[in-house]
């Protein structure tokens, strides 16, 4: 699959805001089944100061400075990302879950040593023991760790109702369990909690997910969002992605941008600012299209150019 991804989030505020610091992950990553060809990241106002690096779990990341009054902040970063089809993940033949948790914990190969990190709590995943009493059931002794893993994936999705009003991005995973909805952020943490509670390790991944519209609809111009799933170790066979809100395994309708312990690591864009005036009267709009393209091979290229957006 070849995409066009075009994502804008605008701030309005109510009085001038003198200067404002940012730091946006928004760049699609490279890997095994995905190449981002083609990112360009738009601001206006023009920042006075622009940078980016690779953070430590390998996003790419940008930094933006803007010292000059403004009442209106707009960021547009439009990707052009391939994502090749890989073969579902052989559930059954996957090592039991008790081998991958003992196994980050003595093997000293740089891959255990990196997955050691995602077992712990962070700061928007705690591991409260109700947590590790509803994914209990899925983990019984011996089951290969894909098989508990698919099998709490889709208890999730039967147990909790994907509510945007229930949850805000600061919502704890135990509130998460209690109220029982949510959207795609919490169930992502939810279920990253009740893998590590169980000590093994899983990551928070950032992303995009193509809608495809009911029959005979035509697809709504920014109507898709940013998205997130997490990835589970699963020792020899690596990082295996797995979509709680969905009730899949990721394929190609699904785009990574980054990953991190939780959403605080891969916010999409969060900063602050001085001035604006009262929180009540500042307003964010996000725009995101996800649209499937012919593959004309544009030039590979990374063009340039307090707030938090949830996804």
């Amino acid at each position: 699959m070849h995409y066009k991804i075009t994502h804008t989030t605008t701030y309005l505020y109510s009085e001038t805001v003198p200067v404002c610091h940012n730091e946006v992950h928004l760049t699609p990553r490279d890997g095994r089944a995905q190449a981002c060809r083609h990112h360009r990241l738009a601001i206006k106002p023009r920042p006075t100061t622009l940078s980016k690096r690779i953070d430590f779990f390998g996003n790419q990341c940008h930094y933006f400075s803007i010292l000059e009054g403004h009442k209106k902040l707009s960021v547009q970063a439009v990707s052009r990302v391939d994502v090749k089809p890989a073969s579902l993940p052989v559930v059954e033949a996957s090592p039991a879950w008790e081998f991958v948790r003992e196994l980050v914990q003595r093997d000293l190969s740089p891959a255990s040593i990196e997955a050691l990190q995602h077992v712990f709590p962070s700061p928007s995943v705690s591991i409260p023991d109700s947590v590790r009493d509803y994914a209990a059931p899925c983990f019984s002794a011996g089951r290969p760790i894909l098989s508990a893993v698919r099998e709490l994936t889709g208890r999730i999705y039967r147990d909790f109702r994907y509510d945007p009003q229930a949850t805000t991005i600061s919502t704890p995973v135990q509130r998460v369990l209690e109220l029982r909805r949510g959207v795609c952020q919490d169930f992502a943490h939810l279920q990253i909690a009740a893998l590590r509670s169980l000590g093994l390790p899983a990551r928070y991944v950032s992303g995009y997910l193509r809608t495809v519209p009911e029959p005979g609809r035509p697809r709504l111009i920014g109507a898709d969002a940013s998205h997130a799933w997490l990835s589970v170790y699963t020792g020899d066979g690596g990082w295996v992605d797995i979509d709680p809100t969905n009730d899949c395994f990721t394929g190609t309708d699904h785009i990574t941008v980054a990953w991190g312990r939780d959403y605080t690591d891969v916010c999409p864009i969060k900063g602050v600012f001085i001035g604006g005036g009262s929180g009540d009267a500042h307003r964010m709009t996000v725009s995101v299209d996800v649209l499937p393209i012919a593959d004309d091979h544009p030039a590979h290229g990374n063009g340039l150019a307090d707030h938090a957006e949830g996804e």
